[in-house]
């Protein structure tokens, strides 16, 4: 009697526990669909602070694998990508992009870029392959986030400077990423208001 007893505690106990972790989930809004792929849709966020830590070769490989693996219209695949680990290039752009502070702080970042020749709507497929590279981010446990170097020429000008870019490869956006140093929650973005089926 006293081990069914243990063992109903036991029960009640997890029980417990996972109805706790599912409303921590519901409070932060990471919910669990049982979906890997919207699940991770779900919970990624911009990251804007890294430990002093590198990320692994094979980590960054699939990032740009999952980059590559973007839509693009006629199948052009115009993208470019740029992985810059020098210090002196990441503190010399984070000097220069108004929004790209926390490059002094990331090992690395991939500049995704677009061939102007090539398609005339590289910065579509480009953005889509942005997106895939923030997704392998947050699914490999990294924090990433995007800052935007098209469509200002300003600062697209501080990319071709660190890179040396030919003229018809325009940089989108520079993304820093690596382990993140602090601890994110997703933002809630989903709004019914937004949705209209039919008509506006």
């Amino acid at each position: 009697m006293k081990k069914i007893f243990s063992f109903l505690c036991l029960i009640a106990a997890i029980v417990v526990a996972m109805s706790a972790c599912s409303s921590t989930k519901e409070e932060k809004g990471t919910s669990e669909t049982g979906n890997a792929a919207l699940d991770n849709i779900f919970a990624r966020k911009s990251v804007r602070t890294y430990l002093n830590k590198g990320v692994e070769k094979e980590k960054i490989d699939l990032m740009l694998r999952a980059g590559m693996a973007a839509p693009s219209g006629k199948d052009v695949r115009p993208w470019e990508f740029i992985v810059v680990s020098d210090r002196a290039k990441l503190d010399s752009m984070a000097a220069a992009l108004p929004y790209a502070k926390m490059l002094t702080q990331a090992r690395n970042a991939i500049i995704v870029c677009g061939d102007s020749v090539r398609s005339s709507y590289w910065y579509l497929d480009c953005s889509a392959a942005a997106q895939n590279i923030l997704l392998a981010a947050e699914s490999l446990g990294l924090g990433a986030v995007w800052t935007a170097a098209y469509p200002y020429e300003d600062r697209m000008q501080v990319v071709r400077k660190y890179t040396n870019l030919p003229d018809n490869i325009l940089p989108l956006c520079v993304i820093p990423f690596g382990y993140p140093a602090t601890k994110e929650n997703p933002k809630q973005k989903f709004d019914e208001k937004k949705i209209h089926y039919n008509q506006y």
